[in-house]
C-alpha cells in the first residue's frame, strides 16, 4: 500500500461513464486525491493494483472476467476498499469482505464527500502494534494457527419504511428492545432490526456501546448526562435526542461516580 503524502486511489468498473462520474465525484470532494489507474473488470483491477499499490480502491461490484468480491479477496490487505454498484442487495456481502464503505450508483456527491471523509480517517489511523504481535506469534506456531482481532459490526442493516438502510454504527444512539423488534436510533430517524439486544451485545465493541438495561445499548459517546430521578434511578441523556434512557440496577456500576 502507497504511503507516500498524496493519497492514490484506483477506480474499477465495466462502464466508462461511470468510471468518470466517480471520478468526478472524488475530485470534488477529496482535490488531493490521485486517481492511478482505471480498469473495466475485476482482473484487469487486480493486476494494476498490485503494480500500482494504492492507497483505496473503488470497485464495482458486477463486472465481467472477475467481480468486485472476487477481486476485494484477491486484493485483501493490500487497499483500502470501496465498493460501488447500483445493487444494495450486496451490502451486506460487500462490507463482510472488510469494506471501508458502500457507494449506490448514481454517485450522490454529499455520500461520496462522507466516504472520503471516512477514508481519511482510515488512512491516518496508526497501526494497531497487537495486530503485529499477533501475526508475529502465529508464524512461531507454524501458521497452524491463524490469530486475528475481533472484528465487531462497524454497519447495521436497517428497515426504514420500506426502505433498507446501511446505518454506521457510529451514527447510531441507542438500541430498545420493541416487542419483536429491536429499535435503532439516530439523530435523524429511528429504524427496526429483527436482530435482538443479547446478540448485538456479542457483536458490537464493547468500548463503544454499552448495556446498560436488558433491553437496551448506548452508544458511550452519545451519554451527554446521567442524573438521577425521584426514585434514585439512574437516567441516561442522549444527545440529539429527547428521550431517556433508564439504567437497570444491575448496570448501575456503569456510572459509579453518580
Amino acid at each position: 500500500m502507497n504511503h507516500s503524502p498524496a493519497p492514490t486511489a484506483l477506480i474499477a468498473d465495466d462502464e466508462r461513464l461511470m468510471r468518470e462520474q466517480i471520478t468526478a465525484r472524488l475530485k470534488e470532494a477529496w482535490p488531493e486525491l490521485i486517481i492511478v489507474g482505471e480498469a473495466a473488470n475485476g482482473r484487469e483491477a487486480v493486476a494494476m493494483a498490485r503494480s500500482q499499490e494504492p492507497d483505496i480502491v473503488f470497485l464495482d461490484i458486477r463486472m465481467p472476467e472477475m467481480d468486485g468480491i472476487q477481486a476485494a479477496k484477491a486484493l485483501a490487505g493490500q487497499a483500502h476498499v470501496v465498493f460501488v454498484t447500483a445493487y444494495d442487495q450486496y451490502a451486506i456481502t460487500a462490507f463482510e469482505q472488510g469494506a471501508v464503505d458502500y457507494l449506490l450508483k448514481p454517485a450522490d456527491p454529499e455520500r461520496v464527500a462522507l466516504t472520503c471523509q471516512r477514508l481519511r480517517e482510515r488512512l491516518t489511523q496508526k497501526p494497531d502494534p497487537m495486530e503485529g504481535l499477533l501475526a508475529q506469534l502465529s508464524q512461531r506456531l507454524g501458521g497452524g494457527m491463524e490469530l486475528k482481532p475481533r472484528e465487531y459490526l462497524r454497519w447495521v442493516q436497517a428497515s426504514v419504511g420500506n426502505s433498507i438502510r446501511m446505518i454506521p454504527t457510529s451514527d447510531i444512539l441507542f438500541f430498545r428492545a420493541e416487542d419483536k423488534y429491536t429499535r435503532v436510533q439516530t439523530e435523524s430517524f429511528e429504524a427496526l432490526i429483527r436482530k435482538p439486544i443479547k446478540e448485538l451485545v456479542d457483536e458490537l465493541d464493547p468500548d463503544e456501546f454499552w448495556q446498560i438495561h436488558r433491553a437496551i445499548l448506548v452508544r458511550i459517546e452519545a451519554v451527554e448526562q446521567v442524573s438521577r430521578d425521584f426514585r434514585g434511578q439512574q437516567i441516561v441523556h442522549v444527545k440529539g435526542s429527547s428521550e431517556t434512557l433508564e439504567v437497570s440496577r444491575s448496570f448501575s456500576h456503569l456510572f459509579k461516580q453518580m
